[in-house]
């Protein structure tokens, strides 16, 4: 239940607490005094878009937070879910910055919008005209029906049986546009893939073969020059290797002399020892260079295909032609594969759909048995709250698996004697949705499991009896629930066991708008003023207080 809520920067109101009692509270005041600005707060706290012109002072930012007993309530699991910590004192806060940034958070956890309002919305149930309009909604409808039959494991079931059973249609269609769009390719990546398989190409072997190729297209030169090389080194007494050896018997003959000279002897010689091991191996390359006509003809000609491969496939590289010929294989044993493949796809979707209709068909059977019982309570309520000719038939169509299951349900109403049930949007007035929406609260009240309810004004359109037989119900709700009421009819602001009134105060500058709860004596003088106008009789400010009394002592 909400334990305090707490209002800055808002519309009229520069700050306000309020800090309901865990029963019934009643909320009065003047028109215009602020009652619809609280409500609107609240809408904030749950998740309603916000605007920069609600702002009472432009240049501050406005808080509006909410904090909230929830031990007793099972909703630990959405907590956890949206990874919020969780504490049986939870607060709720939503920030408007002069900017026009909004910030919500709950127990100081920053969260989106969406998350806010799951959260919010197990934490208060506010009725309001809007209200009126969504029970015209079929899936609203249905909503209320699931409630009262609390089908919610029932409906968890079929939910994550719908699910699976919507994955695997997705998955078979998808398969069956990519079998069919693959098909259409297939002749023609087959072809493309043979034409690579052919040529077995490996990775690398571009460069080796150009190389080669480049080698063999130059073997004249490069053998004319290593063989000249290897005169320069060693074919004749002028050559350098004969030279050095010179050089080294020389500087042997002084070694002895000096370590200076012994270094240069021995540096000589390291020189020479390499310069004979190069003379080997320049002989040998020599050697190997033969001029090869029919080699180069067979590696132009293998370059020729890879090179008409790579203009085809507008790559550059052998390794991107391997990469394609992968792809290629993948696409072609995919499509060799895909009949397999939608077997199993259809075989999914054939098994997913037995439980989908089989968890549907439960859910379905608990709701059709709850219907004549929900339409008996409701029209059997109507009649107490002043509408004995009032009927109420709600109407069911089975459908496909949908996410809310195979039924439509459609709220046939009709407030006169003689008068089909029709559509409730088409038949109701402002004041009869109000009765058939409390009547439908009412007797939901012990079914879920919302800390707070409010009602705004929903005795739009009754007086007498009726608004007392509305208060009446009100404080029923109240000894399982936490109620805050906004409303315009004594008969139901006596009920309340705390009473709360809205006020405008014109002292400073500027009009503000305040909320104080009222003493005993105070909701006698409220109470009469709301029966006799603003200067109440003492006769009706004796029957006020007789009201009241006897309301205290149901209490």
């Amino acid at each position: 239940m909400l334990t305090k809520l707490q209002i800055k920067n808002y519309a009229l109101i520069e700050h306000l607490v309020l800090t309901p009692d865990v029963a019934l509270n009643i909320v009065t005041g003047e028109t215009g005094a602020g009652k619809s600005i609280m409500l609107g707060a609240l809408g904030l706290l749950l998740g309603n878009r916000a605007d920069t012109r609600t702002l009472f002072n432009p240049n501050e930012k406005c808080v509006i937070e909410g904090e909230f007993d929830v031990s007793g309530y099972i909703i630990k699991s959405i907590f956890e879910e949206e990874e919020l910590d969780y504490d049986e004192h939870c607060v709720i806060r939503r920030e408007i910055s002069p900017q026009g940034k909004t910030r919500a958070f709950v127990n100081d956890t920053p969260v989106n919008l969406e998350t806010l309002r799951r959260v919010a919305s197990q934490l208060m149930d506010v009725h309001s005209q809007h209200d009126n309009l969504l029970l015209g909604a079929n899936d609203y409808q249905l909503e209320i029906v699931d409630t009262f039959t609390q089908n919610h494991d029932l409906l968890d079931t079929y939910k994550k049986d719908f699910q699976a059973f919507h994955k695997a249609q997705k998955v078979y269609e998808q398969l069956r546009i990519e079998a069919k769009e693959s098909k259409k390719e297939f002749d023609y990546n087959s072809f493309l893939l043979d034409e690579l398989q052919k040529i077995k190409l490996k990775a690398g072997e571009l460069e080796v073969l150009e190389q080669e190729l480049n080698k063999l297209e130059n073997a004249e030169e490069v053998k004319s020059k290593l063989l000249l090389s290897a005169e320069y080194l060693n074919a004749t007494e002028q050559s350098i290797i004969p030279l050095l050896t010179s050089t080294l018997a020389n500087l042997n003959s002084i070694s002895t002399f000096g370590e200076q000279y012994l270094q240069l002897k021995e540096r000589i010689q390291s020189c020479l020892i390499e310069l004979k091991d190069i003379a080997v191996e320049v002989e040998s390359e020599a050697e190997e260079v033969e001029l090869d006509n029919e080699k180069i003809t067979s590696i132009q000609q293998r370059l020729d295909v890879i090179y008409n491969l790579l203009q085809k496939h507008q790559v550059k590289t052998d390794v991107e032609l391997l990469a394609i010929q992968k792809e290629l294989e993948q696409k072609v044993n995919k499509v060799l594969n895909i009949d397999e493949a939608l077997a199993d796809a259809k075989a999914e979707v054939e098994k997913t759909e037995k439980e989908v209709l089989i968890s549907a068909e439960a859910l379905s059977q608990s709701r059709l048995v709850a219907l004549p019982i929900i339409e008996k309570q409701i029209s059997d309520l109507l009649k107490d709250l002043g509408m004995p000719n009032a009927s109420l038939k709600i109407e069911d169509e089975i459908i496909k698996p949908s996410p809310m299951g195979i039924n439509v349900i459609n709220l046939l109403f009709s407030a006169n004697k003689g008068i089909k049930p029709q559509p409730i949007k088409n038949v109701a007035s402002g004041g009869e949705f109000s009765r058939l929406m409390l009547a439908i609260k009412y007797i939901l009240a012990n079914k879920r499991a919302l800390p707070t309810i409010i009602f705004d004004e929903i005795d739009t359109g009754i007086s007498g009896e009726v608004s007392i037989k509305v208060g009446n119900m009100m404080r029923e709700m109240s000894r399982n629930h936490q109620l805050i009421a906004i409303t315009h009819l004594h008969q139901i602001a006596a009920q309340g066991s705390a009473h709360y009134f809205v006020y405008k105060d014109n002292s400073s500058e500027r009009t503000v708008s305040k909320i104080r709860k009222l003493s005993s004596e105070e909701r006698v003088m409220e109470i009469a003023q709301m029966i006799g106008g603003e200067n109440p009789s003492k006769a009706i400010v004796e029957n006020a207080r007789e009201i009241l009394g006897k309301h205290l002592a149901l209490s």
